[in-house]
């Protein structure tokens, strides 16, 4: 049953099947091209194209409502923020000594870079004068971009929920 000539039949027709695959594959691309951009059929225009509504997905998504941070500290916990703030512990205190970073109690409404005891770069009063909720979350969202050339080496927080909960954390500790 498995001679030489079976196999060989096998194998042959299993190539056959492939390469029928394959140019069936190439002339269904070209007669139907989706514009997928991979070098053919970028020089010329499709002779018919199907709007797939996808253009007015991204404009919309593009178009959503910016809630002023306000409203999400309006909403924020404290208690949530306590738990993100162990991102912070690590550099700062909020026992009123300074750590790496200076501590933050009373760091919301302070006056940027006042911390005693702690040598600021000063990139910070260039940019900010007190701690308002806004500018804490400005800071913690990108601290690199917002004051460029300050010393914190923290990334951010990405999610504006956990800068808010952050935020009343601190307001919470008071000063």
């Amino acid at each position: 049953m498995f001679d030489t000539m079976t196999i060989t039949k096998v194998i042959g027709a299993v190539c056959g099947s492939l390469l029928i695959f394959l140019l069936g594959s190439w002339a269904a691309e070209s007669l139907y091209h989706t514009g997928g951009g991979h070098g053919h059929g970028d020089d010329h225009q499709q002779a018919y194209v199907i709007d797939t509504g996808a253009d007015e997905a991204e404009e919309a998504a593009e178009e959503e409502v910016q809630v002023p941070f306000a409203e999400y500290l309006a909403a924020a916990d404290a208690a949530s923020g306590e738990k993100v703030f162990k991102k912070c512990k690590a550099c700062h205190k909020v026992d009123g000594n300074n750590g790496t970073g200076p501590y933050l109690n009373g760091v919301v409404g302070r006056a940027a870079g006042s911390a005693d005891g702690f040598g600021y770069s000063g990139a910070l009063v260039a940019v900010v004068d007190n701690w308002t909720p806004e500018h804490l979350n400005g800071f913690l969202e990108n601290p690199k971009g917002y004051a460029p050339g300050n010393k914190m080496s923290f990334k951010g927080l990405n999610k504006v929920e956990d800068r808010a909960n952050l935020v009343a954390y601190l307001q919470s500790l008071g000063g």
